[in-house]
């Protein structure tokens, strides 16, 4: 089924914007909390300042088409900024705020950015720095004020404050709201409204070019999947310059209705969790495998009658983890309830998700033991999958059809083949229009309006298996095929590892480059009184390695015997994006690791 027969209003994100302010102007569409108190914003708030921000832009000098960027956290600035951009018809770029200066300065060059929209002196600073190379800018808009009096009066030149833009633009717009009209009457579905790039974990990132038509193609089949309406609440904390946090904050909130909370930053997410206890909650695998690592260091300093009520609850449950609440036995129901209340409910609370209908983790593979921890736990989590060509998820898992270690079925409007080498393709309203002045890249993943997404999948009753990134199978010495992503995720299930990378291509063996969880190893250290001052001596630790060859020995034990690791050398420090180890979102460029790390890579051979 197509997308445009979903039953959503043929509108572009922000006309959609403009009708919920009509339609429900009253209700809350986001609330912010700031130093620990929660702001709500109606939609006609919502609107409103989206409008002014819109016009601010304007007369900055932002033309139809032009390009706004964002360099911040998820906050309702972010989201101003995006929706301001849209009713002038301009497009938003977003930008990782843990990116170096060098990272920002390329996407701000590459994508033509004129204005740019910043969190902090922190991210100012960052364009200031690269300013020379920056052609296309012309202005600098300030979210927090904090240092700006240290600039000089040529750099407080090209610096507005988002305050100052907002309020010029409410008085522009009391005199000339139809520029906003006109630009919202001759919007179409066709428009690119948003360019997000992509991690660049090959390479250097590739400016995704999406339109509202992308976005609206998208919605329903999330909504639909998931179950979403306009009654949910969701806690924004992943990048907004990620698609997987855009399709939940923007695209299918602003057409469903439902609430969007951003807390006070990044490093508050768990505290911000329990106060807003959202209904729908999206986590990428570290997210889960973080949320895992901390309920063991709760339950290892625990007393011991809570431990023992922790292992006997978690062995009770597991028999029926693969099923909905829905779809328990009167038993079954029974025995949740009984350690629901004595345990389990305690340990939702302290995640926050003790509300949650449906649980997500996507954006990356994830241990199918990870996954059924949580759902053995009463969470309903599935795994989804999607890309940023995507626009977000195009295939999930059902709530009460759940089949481990799948991604489920396409959603709405999706048409799926494989093509060579099994290669998963897909069709539909939310593939992407291109990359942004790369026309050779465009070709090489869109085929007659089939885009061919890269990975390998299987088909298992009519359910989708993504066996792997088709660049990253490897073929040992001996000519056996693996996919090195499950045998990392089968290590990646224990609580004490937090990275790890197989290397096999070419080679007679499987061996691994393996970082350890430093919360979880550090904990489990003084437990043991096992003496550390820092990560480096933690890691070198004798003891340390056996606890990892334990979890090695524990995964080569689900795996086939070529599969197996042999060998493995323990990291000494964490992979950094600094160092062009992991991507702004943790996914490890694997050949900038195998380069820094050759001679440890070449021990493991000798």
């Amino acid at each position: 089924m197509s997308s445009l027969d979903s039953g959503l209003p043929e509108l572009t994100m922000p006309q959609m914007l403009r009708q919920q302010a009509s339609q429900i102007p009253g209700r809350i569409a986001i609330r912010q909390k700031d130093f620990g108190i929660w702001r709500p914003y109606t939609w006609l708030e919502y609107w409103q300042r989206a409008c002014h921000v819109g016009m601010g832009l304007n007369a900055l000098g932002v033309s139809p088409g032009g390009r706004v960027g964002v360099l911040s956290e998820n906050r309702i600035e972010w989201v101003l900024s995006q929706l301001g951009a849209g009713t002038i018809a301009a497009v938003t770029v977003g930008l990782y705020p843990t990116s170096p200066a060098a990272e920002t300065a390329y996407v701000l060059d590459h994508a033509d950015v004129e204005v740019v929209v910043c969190e902090d002196q922190e991210q100012l600073e960052k364009v200031l720095e690269r300013r020379h190379e920056l052609p296309s800018l012309r202005h600098i808009v300030l979210i927090e004020t904090k240092g700006l009096g240290s600039y000089s009066s040529e750099e407080r030149e090209l610096i507005s404050t988002f305050t100052e833009l907002e309020a010029a633009g409410s008085q522009a717009y009391a005199k000339a709201a139809a520029v906003i009209d006109d630009a919202l009457e001759n919007q179409t579905l066709s428009d690119v409204g948003l360019m997000i790039y992509t991690s660049g974990s090959t390479g250097k990132p590739k400016g995704a070019m999406i339109t509202y038509g992308n976005m609206r193609g998208v919605a329903p089949g999330i909504m639909d999947r998931l179950g979403l309406d306009g009654s949910d609440a969701h806690l924004s904390y992943l990048p907004l310059c990620h698609v997987a946090e855009q399709m939940l904050t923007t695209f299918v909130p602003i057409y469903s209705g439902a609430q969007v909370n951003f807390g006070e930053s990044i490093r508050t997410v768990q505290e911000d969790l329990r106060e807003v206890a959202p209904t729908l909650f999206l986590g990428v695998p570290r997210i889960w495998e973080k949320l895992h690592a901390s309920i063991t260091i709760k339950m290892q300093e625990a007393h011991p009658w809570v431990q023992g009520c922790y292992r006997r609850a978690m062995r009770a449950c597991a028999p029926f983890a693969d099923k909905s609440a829905s779809q328990r036995t009167l038993s079954e129901k029974l025995i949740y309830a009984f350690w629901y209340w004595l345990i389990l409910r305690a340990l939702l609370n302290f995640i926050g998700l003790r509300r949650a209908r449906v649980a997500l983790t996507g954006a990356a593979p994830i241990p199918t033991d990870i996954v059924t921890y949580f759902r053995t736990m009463g969470l309903p989590l599935v795994e989804v999958y999607g890309l940023t060509e995507s626009t977000g998820m195009i295939l999930g898992q059902h709530r009460d059809r759940y089949v481990a270690g799948t991604v489920g079925e396409p959603i709405l409007g999706v048409e799926y083949r494989l093509g060579e080498h099994d290669e998963l393709l897909v069709r539909g309203d939310m593939v992407f229009a291109g990359y942004y002045k790369d026309p050779d890249q465009t070709r090489a993943v869109l085929l007659d309006g089939w885009l061919k997404t890269g990975d390998v999948v299987a088909q298992e009753n009519r359910m989708l298996r993504i066996v792997d990134r088709l660049k990253d199978i490897m073929i040992t010495a001996g000519g056996k095929n693996l996919t090195p992503s499950e045998i990392e995720n089968k290590v990646k299930a224990s609580a004490y590892v937090k990275e790890c990378i197989v290397i096999a291509e070419g080679r007679k063996y499987v061996s691994a480059l393996i970082q350890i969880e430093f919360d979880t190893v550090s904990k489990w250290a003084e437990s043991k009184g096992i003496a550390f001052t820092h990560f480096r001596s933690l890691a070198e630790h004798p003891d340390v390695r056996d606890l990892v060859q334990e979890a090695v020995d524990a995964a080569n034990a689900q795996l086939a015997q070529v599969s197996h690791i042999r060998r493995f050398h323990l990291l000494t420090k964490e992979l950094d994006h600094d160092d062009g180890e992991v991507t702004a979102t943790m996914k490890v460029r694997r050949a900038s690791v195998y380069k820094g790390y050759a001679d440890q890579i070449e021990a493991l051979y000798t």
